[in-house]
């Protein structure tokens, strides 16, 4: 009853069953009533889908231009910003060109640096107590104010440079880092507080 397959492939004639005659050309013949295009259904189906292709095509030019032109604006962030010079007597004359005004990027710096500082401030609760330390502290940031808008006439007067920019920068997290570390000494000053009240 079982076979083995080998003897099934060598006993299996050698040369293969040819069609009939004219079965290629009827089998085309109605392959094309099946599937082919009337002139009728051609049209309407042809242009329809026409006018998807197109905009298709449309859209992703339009998003590959702007991505691109995305990507293109983000390698050079600093633009060059021209500003005309003035006498150095005529400095409030001179057009206040900021760090924000170079690029968005360095815009979105400034405002975190800028709103972190204001916020330190307005936090600080000045008591007798701790005047003198929030005093000593607001010498060294108007210190760094002032450098701040000496760097910013420098911006102003020779135009941005990838020091003076950094320079601005280093400022502006110097003023944050310094508030922060005037935080930590009022806590501390207040714990040493708590502890000696608690003792006595």
């Amino acid at each position: 009853m079982a076979q083995d397959i080998r003897q099934l492939f060598e006993n299996k004639p050698k040369e293969g069953v040819k069609p009939p005659k004219g079965h290629e050309a009827r089998f085309e013949q109605k392959l094309e009533e099946a599937f082919g295009e009337n002139e009728s259904t051609k049209t309407p189906s042809f242009s329809k889908f026409r006018w998807l292709k197109v905009a298709a095509i449309a859209i992703v030019m339009l998003s590959v231009g702007f991505f691109g032109y995305q990507q293109l604006s983000k390698e050079n962030p600093v633009e060059v910003v021209e500003v005309p010079k003035q006498n150095n007597d005529t400095n409030t004359n001179l057009a206040k060109i900021t760090l924000g005004d170079l690029s968005p990027e360095l815009k979105k710096v400034e405002n975190y640096y800028q709103t972190g500082i204001n916020v330190q401030l307005a936090s600080l609760k000045i008591k007798g107590d701790n005047k003198e330390l929030i005093d000593g502290y607001m010498n060294q940031l108007s210190k760094l104010n002032k450098e701040y808008k000496r760097l910013t006439l420098d911006l102003n007067e020779a135009g941005p440079t990838e020091a003076t920019i950094t320079a601005l920068i280093d400022n502006l997290q110097l003023r944050l880092e310094l508030l922060f570390k005037l935080k930590n000494k009022l806590k501390e000053l207040k714990n040493q507080k708590d502890e000696t009240t608690s003792i006595i």
